[in-house]
């Protein structure tokens, strides 16, 4: 019998102690109590299925002996020490883990079951600081070797602490009275604001009327061909959250640089050309117009990260950071097929857990992330008023249906439509095409687009103005209205949020020629 007691060796975790010269954290004596237990009560195992896993057990016996029990469980069979024993018998393994006798030593060990959960939890504590020292470990290995790259090296890091929170970090059940209690607070704070909106209000009237702005957790799709103005969208939406309503937004833009974001909304806020911002041809007047209107972007809370090919590691990181830092309640990303996942897949696969993850960080964050998303070619193929649809949507199905929200961005004048059925004017008027909600109704929001400015703005009917006539009527908007010039913007760029400077020198594609 002797000879079979020996299975309390530690095969996985000798390097652990012989690198760091201790015992890795651990409780043995925690183990042998729940797994005895598991054998004693008829639903313990419920219990812990949530919080432990095979891999949790630092005893290699241990581990063998709740693998059995998952099993026995899974096929709802009864767990007891002769349905072990049997289970272990099946796979080869009750010598390994010290027979029929040690399984009976485990239940004798046993004073109650009360203390089960936290005997548990103690148990995956050990767990998480174990794997904390092993990749901590391996860190310090690749540091001290010089053959890794060391991007290469801060993404992997990364990545395994990524992994190591979310396969053991786990949310609690909530009693439904307690949520219900969440809600109606959120209720009564929704019914204290002037505009009733419960979300992050973007800016657009109709659009915030249809979706009561963008609600926390949320993952936002919007989407379009090149050139319909998905970038100019999310820019005058970021503007009017961050100076209109004082809301702290991030903008990670894999596709152009903080600066060419910042010239667009240069041209934006102070209603200039983009051509004599390209340039830098300003006649006296212009440039104060530049200097007064310009103030209002200087001290806004808006945070701009140009860095290329971001990873959704990166991304979490940075981010994380953020909410923490800057209490950003807005996320916006450009777009969403330049990320990477770090994984190796069919570009359809790393696209889907892109998507996935960015849902995820939605949830874990608790603020809406709104992605942007290129279309396939079918849309330009496409006969009649070449609306897309969601089975447009490029490169994966997972997109919509991670996405909370899915809205396409349409020009029809883009693709020389010029009239609706009725004889209508549709020059200047993109149309926000809502194609799925998932807490509220569907439809289209109308928006003047001033390609000149690089903007889009509500469509307001006013008489007596300047601006362009739809339908026999003038249109205006609160944003060409003059802004005070009290408010200011501090816009911030790269991993390091530092300050980015407003060259407007910086070239600056035309908003009819650019793919944005």
């Amino acid at each position: 019998m002797a000879e079979k007691r020996n299975y309390n060796k530690k095969t996985n975790n000798d390097k652990l102690s012989t690198d760091f010269g201790k015992v890795p954290p651990q409780v043995v004596e925690f183990e042998e109590a729940v797994l005895g237990a598991l054998m004693l009560e008829k639903d313990a195992v419920h219990t812990v299925v949530d919080i432990l896993n095979p891999d949790c057990f630092y005893n290699d016996a241990h581990n063998k002996i709740f693998k059995a029990i998952l099993s026995l469980s899974l096929e709802h069979k009864p767990i007891d020490i002769h349905t072990v024993a049997q289970q272990l018998k099946i796979t080869d393994e009750i010598d390994e883990v010290g027979g029929p006798f040690y399984l009976a030593q485990l239940t004798n060990k046993v004073a109650s079951t009360a203390h089960l959960e936290y005997h548990a939890r103690i148990i995956a504590q050990k767990f998480i600081q174990r794997e904390l020292i092993r990749v901590g470990s391996d860190i310090q290995r690749r540091a001290f070797g010089e053959s890794d790259d060391v991007a290469d090296m801060l993404d992997q890091a990364e990545r395994d602490l990524f992994n190591i929170a979310e396969g053991n970090i786990k949310k609690e059940v909530s009693r439904i009275d307690a949520v219900i209690r969440d809600a109606i607070h959120q209720i009564e704070e929704a019914g204290k604001r002037p505009d009733g909106l419960s979300g992050v209000p973007s800016g657009f009237t109709e659009l915030d009327r249809m979706t009561s702005g963008w609600q926390k957790s949320d993952l936002v799709i919007i989407a379009a061909r090149p050139a319909m103005g998905k970038t100019a969208f999310v820019l005058s939406m970021a503007r009017n959250i961050a100076v209109d309503h004082k809301r702290a937004v991030a903008v990670f833009s894999l596709e152009m640089s903080s600066i060419q974001l910042v010239n667009r909304l240069i041209a934006s806020e102070a209603e200039l050309a983009s051509d004599k911002i390209k340039n830098g041809k300003l006649a006296p007047y212009e440039w104060t117009q530049l200097e007064t209107k310009i103030r209002n972007l200087e001290d806004a809370p808006m945070y701009i990260d140009d860095t290329p090919a971001l990873s959704i590691f990166e991304l979490r990181a940075k981010l994380r950071r953020l909410v923490m830092q800057h209490k950003i309640e807005l996320v916006i990303i450009d777009y969403l097929q330049l990320m990477t996942a770090g994984v190796q897949a069919s570009r359809e696969q790393e696209v889907s857990t892109i998507s996935r993850s960015l849902k995820a960080i939605a949830k874990e964050l608790n603020v809406p992330i709104i992605a942007l998303s290129q279309l396939n070619r079918s849309v330009e193929m496409r006969a009649g008023d070449k609306r897309p649809q969601l089975s447009d949507l490029r490169e994966s199905g997972a997109i919509e249906q991670d996405a909370d929200m899915v809205l396409f961005i349409h020009r029809p004048e883009y693709f020389g439509i010029t009239e609706d059925t009725m004889g209508n004017s549709l020059i200047g008027l993109a149309e926000l095409i809502i194609a799925k909600h998932r807490n509220g109704a569907v439809g289209d929001v109308r928006l003047r687009f001033k390609k000149e400015f690089t903007r889009f703005t509500d469509v307001e009917e006013t008489f007596g103005t300047s601006d362009s006539v739809t339908n026999g009527m003038t249109f205006a908007s609160k944003m060409n209205q003059e802004a005070e010039p009290a408010v200011s913007l501090g816009i911030q760029s790269n991993t390091g949020f530092g300050n980015a400077g407003l060259d407007i020198n910086n070239t600056f594609e035309e908003a009819g020629e650019a793919p944005f």
